[in-house]
């Protein structure tokens, strides 16, 4: 098998259904949420006017975006493990 067709074929046993959209979308909520953060905590380091406590709130999109990351990798193991044992019992 070369090395081309080994690689699409792991692609597509990867499943590209739920679990990708979730980590995809965790991605972005990580990185909205370490925006959010490092916009929150740049006032108390420049002994700036802090932001509203909402500010601070949206910091807690970074645990959410990581959870919803992890989640999907989670889904994409089990799909794999049970790709690997209906193979198996084939």
């Amino acid at each position: 098998m070369s090395s081309a067709s080994s690689v699409s074929g792991r692609s597509a046993d990867r499943g590209d259904g739920r679990s990708d959209a979730y980590v995809k979308a965790g991605t972005i909520v990580f990185g909205l949420g370490a925006l959010a953060t490092l916009v929150t905590f740049v006032p108390l380091f420049l002994h700036l006017t802090p932001l509203p406590t909402a500010a601070y709130w949206l910091s807690m999109l970074m645990p959410l975006g990581f959870l919803l990351a992890l989640t999907g990798l989670l889904l994409s193991a089990r799909a794999q493990r049970r790709r690997v044992r209906a193979a198996a019992g084939a």
